[in-house]
């Protein structure tokens, strides 16, 4: 946008925060023929957003908080993501092992009721407590593509092979893994293509109503150079910063408020060979779940501690990583260890403050409230998981309607994100076909770019006939001509936006790798300028 823009346009909407709710507000918006703006003060995904445990799930655990509205929302939005968006997302199963000797503790409104009335009950939840819960979860959404909960062996299977042997049998459970980072890229994508303009690294300064109408003073951060936009409605998606924003930046007189809870994650070597996922129950009342990651890796989260502000950035103490690998050696017949962690990643969740006594009960609904200051309307974000991220929009953009009256209809459901737009199940059938279309790439590569970009990796390769016209070597197959895509169309400037959020390379590239692509995208990461339509 250039500031000759920003000067005479007035758009519909400006959005503050460009995380997954943001980005996928945005998209709704221009779809239904709002002018959009959105600004971002980093890179798009790269706080709350690129730091989740990679899961579209119902949140079995929420059940025990008797959030049933929100799991239901969940449960059924899995499988309407699944379809619009098969190269990021796919179905997973999930073990969760049997304890014979259950015992319950903990603070949910559930052990509470349990050890009122069955005192002798201490530590994990009873198997016919989970079955209820498994139950339940089947049915509250309704399923057409993920199969239902199964008792299964871990008897000389593959799925207790890696476990402790006093585990005699499981729970297996469905659910869906999501690349977390690439779905806010997708969105924000998809929002440009249909007219939004999308602002990463852009710093709203500050938001002033007047007669109905909102002047918004942004900076460029690259460049210093600051401008002013009108909006005719701000939407305060900022995430952990939803409060600093409705209180410092717009200066709204309100007590909503936002607690920030940090929750970690490691990333340890491979722990097991087989693509299912495990469930695991701590004798604090608390879950973790272990996770195929990147083909080569597990990950295992999440912690729940909260965080004192959203300027604070958060990592994954020291503390936190002793508490992942202790508990995921309750389970593993060989031990984790600190030495085993490869990587460990970090993110606030930004819940909304319903008083709870603990991190962990918090709600993981999400709170929408209008205002208005001055005449002009303010639509705050409060909290949401990434599951119903879909949903959020959707129930954001009720409220625009309120002062959007001739907005068009629901549309999102099941449209396809950018290069999703092939069925459920033809993951595999797609990479055999780029493997064939470019023979000079290995499967493993083939398989990575289709994992990432879907259809749109023909789109990527073009005319290249060789390894040579792919471009530099960077390491862990990432070539300039991959590079040179996501500058131009995935807003990427540094070498992190790249191997830490639009792939997860840098587990496997070296550090002087890494350095060699930071200097490239130094040199010539402002050629490329996002283009709006492709």
């Amino acid at each position: 946008m250039s500031q000759h823009d920003g000067e005479n346009k007035i758009y519909d909407l400006f959005i503050v925060g460009g995380g997954v709710n943001g980005c996928g507000i945005a998209r709704d918006a221009a779809g239904r023929g709002l002018s959009v703006m959105l600004a971002e003060m980093n890179d798009l995904g790269s706080a709350t957003s690129s730091s989740s445990t990679k899961l579209f799930h119902g949140g079995l655990r929420y059940l025990e908080y008797f959030e049933f509205r929100l799991v239901r929302e969940a449960l059924i939005e899995r499988e309407v993501l699944l379809s619009a968006m098969p190269h990021i997302s796919w179905p997973m199963r999930f073990v969760l092992p049997y304890h014979q000797d259950m015992r319950f503790e903990g603070s949910t409104p559930t052990s509470r009721l349990l050890n009122t009335f069955m005192p002798w009950m201490k530590g994990r939840r009873p198997a016919w407590l989970i079955r209820l819960g498994l139950f339940l979860y089947d049915h509250l959404g309704g399923r057409k593509i993920l199969p239902g909960t199964t008792t299964v062996s871990l008897k000389g299977t593959p799925e207790g092979a890696p476990l402790q042997d006093r585990f005699a049998k499981a729970y297996e459970y469905s659910d869906c893994w999501i690349e977390d980072s690439r779905l806010v890229i997708l969105n924000a994508r998809d929002a440009e293509q249909r007219g939004a303009v999308i602002r990463p690294r852009t710093r709203v300064v500050s938001a002033h109503g007047e007669d109905g109408l909102w002047s918004v003073e942004i900076r460029d951060e690259a460049t210093g150079e600051t401008s002013t936009v009108c909006a005719r409605m701000v939407i305060n998606a900022g995430g952990p910063w939803v409060g600093d924003i409705l209180r410092q930046t717009v200066r709204a007189n309100t007590r909503e408020s936002v607690r920030l809870v940090r929750g970690s994650h490691i990333v340890t070597r491979k722990l097991y060979d087989h693509d299912k996922c495990y469930f695991l129950q701590g004798t604090d009342g608390r879950i973790i779940f272990a996770i195929p990651y990147e083909r080569d890796f597990t990950l295992i989260g999440t912690t729940d501690s909260d965080h004192p502000d959203p300027y604070t950035k958060p990592v994954c103490t020291d503390e936190e990583k002793a508490y992942l690998v202790n508990f995921a050696s309750q389970y593993f017949k060989t031990p984790v260890s600190v030495d085993d962690i490869l990587w460990s990643y970090s993110g606030v969740r930004p819940l909304y403050d319903d008083g709870a006594s603990s991190a962990t009960a918090a709600t993981r609904d999400y709170t929408l409230k209008l205002e208005r200051i001055s005449g002009a309307p303010l639509l705050n974000i409060f909290g949401g998981k990434i599951t119903t991220y879909r949903r959020l929009a959707e129930s954001a953009m009720d409220l625009v309607g309120e002062v959007f009256p001739d907005l068009k209809g629901k549309w999102t459901a099941r449209v396809p994100l950018p290069g999703g737009d092939f069925p459920v199940g033809d993951f595999e059938a797609m990479v055999g076909k780029l493997h064939k279309a470019y023979p000079f790439l290995t499967r493993e590569w083939a398989w990575r770019l289709v994992r990432a970009y879907g259809t749109d990796a023909w789109n990527l390769m073009a005319e290249a006939a060789s390894a040579q016209d792919m471009g530099r070597d960077f390491g862990a197959t990432l070539s300039e001509r991959e590079v040179r895509w996501l500058r131009d169309r995935e807003y990427a400037r540094t070498a992190e936006d790249i191997v830490w959020r639009r792939n997860k390379l840098g587990l496997r590239m070296t550090p002087a790798q890494i350095d060699d692509l930071d200097q490239w995208m130094k040199e010539h990461g402002a050629e490329g300028q996002t283009a709006q339509a492709h």
